[in-house]
């Protein structure tokens, strides 16, 4: 607040919102844990990257720019991104743990998966490498 930078500001204030917002939503006196937290803050960085597709389609870029900035900002608050490398072991690590043999059994890996990668990979992403893994 003190350094005058406005979007950096607002971009905070929305993102506390959201946190607030979800909450209220949990219950009465409720707090969010950590991996709820990250949890809202990657779906604001989601909807801000459908934001940025469909501003580029409009042939806005002076909002698509903003909108890049804000996420930049966001992605400062959130855990590494896992790589590639260790986002296959994790994936590798799941299938073996969990005993899966068939893509009938994907629900349980990615539901392993889900807590060791939350906030860190984007489940698409970590679906497809499923899929690919369970279909050798």
């Amino acid at each position: 607040m003190r350094s005058g930078n406005k979007d950096r500001l607002s971009i905070i204030r929305m993102a506390l919102s959201a946190i607030r917002n979800a909450e209220i939503e949990k219950g009465k006196g409720a707090t969010l844990t950590d991996s709820e937290v990250i949890s809202v803050l990657s779906g604001m960085v989601r909807k801000i990257d459908e934001s940025i597709e469909q501003f580029e389609k409009g042939g806005r870029t002076d909002l698509a720019e903003k909108e890049n900035r804000e996420r930049q900002i966001l992605k400062e608050y959130l855990p590494r991104p896992l790589d590639e490398a260790e986002l296959d072991r994790l994936v590798a690590e799941a299938v073996r743990e969990t005993g899966a043999k068939s893509s009938r059994e994907m629900g349980v890996v990615m539901k392993w998966l889900t807590s060791h990668t939350a906030g860190r990979a984007d489940n698409r992403l970590v679906s497809q490498k499923v899929k690919a893994r369970l279909g050798e």
